[in-house]
């Protein structure tokens, strides 16, 4: 793999507002490449500074081999772009839509016909915009932004705002772009989203660059806790629980034991346990950590907050 993106330092400021400061990263050709942060972390900022639509203070940033701001023309027709904050006229239909972003691209464009049933729009083909559901119109701009089709798709918190049908739906297009060779660059600051779709993510804080690798990564570096909590009862069996290799607490509530550690066989351990020691149990679960644990140990703060 090589990179797509290379951003390099890239700073800028709105007034004494400073939304990105010396972000760096590589995007790999054929992965999904996350952002992640909370609203206001400067995510859609450093996103629209590489598609070219605003200019940095500082700091270079290639795209595809090429500058984004002096090479702009090219630039476009090898990217699609689906903006956080879209609008079509309200009695646009469908077809319409996508005719009329098929003609402004100077090479052919892919059959819009066959989009629109991959995405499953076309019984929404003669439909107006103003009457398209919100998932529909999400699965609208990214046909707008596949219509050229792209090497490298820019997708802007694409799925905020949805229920999570429509959501998971959305999730299986974006990876489908990927499955047809393309490179995908999201934002978003939902960590699940982040974690079921993404190859690599950056958590993003303050207009900084926290840490960037695969989210097993970080969770298993940043959060390498282990919780299982069951109900067993037996009143030997907090005893036998703290022996364990790799615990490091156990607390009990009635019958209900909570046991944290580390340790990737740590589950695997309790289970042995149990079973060498014939402790009967009524109920078990893993607590694992996520993206949320994450950026709550890096920043002190909930991603919600």
């Amino acid at each position: 793999m090589h990179p797509v993106i290379e951003v390099s330092g890239v700073r800028k400021t709105y007034g004494k507002t400073v939304a990105v400061e010396e972000a760096s990263f590589e995007v790999n050709q054929g992965e999904i490449f996350g952002l992640i942060g909370p609203n206001g972390a400067g995510k859609t900022t450093t996103m629209e500074c590489i598609e070219g639509i605003r200019k940095p203070d500082r700091g270079t940033i290639t795209v595809l081999g090429l500058n984004p701001f002096r090479q702009v023309y090219k630039l476009q027709d090898r990217i699609g772009v689906q903006l956080q904050q879209a609008q079509l006229q309200k009695r646009i239909k469908v077809w319409e839509a996508v005719d009329l972003w098929a003609s402004l691209y100077g090479k052919k464009a892919i059959d819009g016909r066959r989009l629109l049933e991959q995405l499953s729009l076309t019984d929404k083909r003669g439909a107006w915009f103003m009457n398209l559901s919100g998932g529909q119109k999400q699965r609208l701009f990214i046909a707008l932004a596949l219509i050229n089709d792209p090497e490298l798709v820019f997708l802007d918190e694409l799925t905020t705002g949805l229920d999570p049908q429509a959501r998971h739906a959305i999730w299986d297009l974006v990876r489908g772009i990927r499955e047809r060779g393309k490179t995908v660059f999201l934002t978003t600051h939902l960590m699940e989203e982040a974690e079921r779709l993404c190859d690599r993510v950056a958590i993003m804080e303050h207009g900084r660059i926290i840490d960037i690798d695969t989210p097993e990564s970080l969770v298993r570096r940043h959060c390498p806790e282990r919780t299982v909590v069951l109900d067993a009862n037996d009143p030997a069996a907090g005893n036998h629980f703290k022996i364990i290799p790799g615990v490091e607490s156990v607390t009990c509530e009635n019958t209900r034991f909570t046991i944290r550690g580390r340790g990737d066989d740590l589950v695997t351990q309790v289970i042995h346990c149990l079973s060498e020691n014939r402790i009967p149990v009524t109920d078990f679960r893993t607590v694992l950590p996520n993206l949320e644990d994450v950026f709550l140990k890096l920043t002190g703060r909930s991603i919600r907050e």
